[in-house]
């Protein structure tokens, strides 16, 4: 039996446990892991109150047999959402914990999934991170060696997952911060395609279209019953996705083994790639060699856009609320000058640039159906490696390109990607890869996901909260 999100609600809805017992479980995991740093706000009370709601409801009632996850206790990121009632700060001395006070549109469909919240998870001050240690606490270790970086942004949420306090959790994505702490922690990590997650009311995380929201996963079934409870009819801010069966044709598989001279990645980790891409072969599937060199000018493109976009946006927001940016970390203030002296002609060559980044990634894929390549440069970096205490921007963008070299090219492009591990190194660490394909293509990438994940290369090394009850 898989140990994850699945596992746990069909051991709820069989009567094995309450979901009740299973919440009360999470806690107690929360507690006893909390050197871990992973989660940074608790609500006990609102995550049992909404756990007996999911128990006062018959299993074989209609409502219960709507959600998938019904019962399942989960946590929010301190950034996207929000969630009522779990106040965000998103990792910043700058807000204050107050607020929530409404769900967004995205959160109304997690609890309409069945998932029963109870707190929020640690991010980096305003997710400029590829680290979740922010200088408000605490600092997100990673569950397989503590002192390592659980990733970012969404390394609360990895460490969560990985750790077993919880079976899934809500993570969000601008420059790779589902997919990299997914694969710093051996878990499941798709980014979707731009348009398919829902963004409202508020469209508060919006970011010029490279921003998206879901869920870190334990396993690829998980990640494919969350994409189905949660995306589509996303109203806006871009017109809908037509999302496609995965299909049984035998595919076209681009093999990219290379990052370039400038972010280069350990040979350990491109072997493992191409391993993946033999395993596939196996099955039918062709590769199609990827010369970096096809790639290489949209990648710097991407990391480029990003970066101006999130410090065009962070400047906006200060300025927007009249937020006191001398209580941030250096290199926030850093960022927030940063786009504060960013032209209007500036951002708009970004943003164009954005365009011609997705059209050369849809002409690549005319000769291919998807593409298999490295997410992470190296293993885990160790806690301290992004330090927010300069005003280096530069600096801090190159050493998050150099660990994620490909990661911002989805975001840019709009196009899905997902990672997951495909074996561990002489040091238990996961070796993962990254698979992308055209927008609309989840269901492919999550077939192809599917079928490494069989090999069982990779074991999870903690159960998840309850479910061993």
């Amino acid at each position: 039996m898989q140990a994850d999100a699945t596992a746990l609600a069909g051991a709820i809805a069989s009567g094995r446990l309450t979901s009740t017992e299973a919440m009360q479980a999470s806690l107690s995991a929360c507690e006893a892991l909390a050197d871990l740093g992973a989660v940074a706000y608790t609500d006990a009370a609102r995550g049992l109150d909404a756990a007996s709601r999911i128990d006062a409801v018959a299993s074989d009632a209609p409502p219960r047999r709507m959600m998938p996850f019904a019962g399942v206790p989960t946590l929010g990121k301190d950034l996207g959402g929000p969630f009522a009632g779990f106040p965000m700060t998103a990792g910043s001395r700058l807000i204050a914990r107050r607020g929530g006070l409404i769900d967004s549109d995205l959160a109304e469909r997690f609890r309409a999934a069945g998932l029963c919240l109870f707190g929020l998870t640690t991010s980096p001050e305003f997710g400029l991170s590829l680290a979740s240690e922010p200088a408000a606490g605490p600092i997100a270790r990673n569950p397989l060696a503590p002192e390592l970086s659980a990733g970012g942004s969404s390394g609360g949420a990895a460490a969560a997952v990985a750790a077993g306090i919880v079976a899934i959790a809500h993570a969000t994505d601008a420059g790779g911060s589902i997919r990299v702490p997914a694969a710093c922690c051996g878990l499941v990590g798709l980014k979707p395609s731009r348009g398919l997650m829902p963004a409202g009311p508020h469209f508060g995380n919006h970011l010029a279209g490279i921003a998206s929201e879901l869920a870190v996963c334990r396993s690829v079934r998980d990640t494919s019953l969350i994409l189905s409870a949660l995306g589509g009819e996303a109203k806006g801010p871009f017109p809908p996705v037509a999302r496609k069966d995965a299909g049984q044709e035998r595919l076209r598989i681009g093999l990219l083994i290379d990052t370039g001279a400038e972010f280069p990645t350990e040979a350990e980790r491109l072997a493992v790639v191409e391993a993946a891409g033999r395993f596939l072969e196996v099955d039918g599937h062709t590769l199609v060699p990827v010369d970096f060199s096809a790639l290489e000018a949209i990648v710097a493109t991407s990391r480029r856009a990003f970066a101006d976009i999130v410090c065009i946006n962070l400047a906006d927001t200060v300025a927007r609320f009249n937020l006191d940016a001398s209580k941030t970390e250096r290199l926030t203030q850093a960022v927030i000058e940063r786009g504060l002296s960013l032209s209007a002609r500036a951002l708009w060559q970004s943003l164009n640039a954005m365009v011609v980044v997705s059209r050369d990634l849809w002409r690549l894929f005319d000769g291919i159906d998807c593409l298999l390549c490295p997410i992470l440069s190296s293993a885990p970096l160790p806690v301290g490696s992004f330090l927010t205490d300069h005003a280096d921007t530069d600096r801090h963008f190159e050493r998050m390109a150099a660990f994620a070299p490909l990661a911002a090219l989805a975001n840019a492009s709009g196009f899905p990607a997902v990672t997951l591990p495909f074996g561990a190194d002489t040091d238990g660490l996961p070796l993962p890869v990254q698979l992308m394909a055209p927008m609309g293509e989840e269901a492919l990438l999550l077939r192809l996901a599917a079928r490494l994940e069989q090999d069982g290369r990779w074991q999870h090394r903690f159960p998840v909260a309850g479910l061993n009850a």
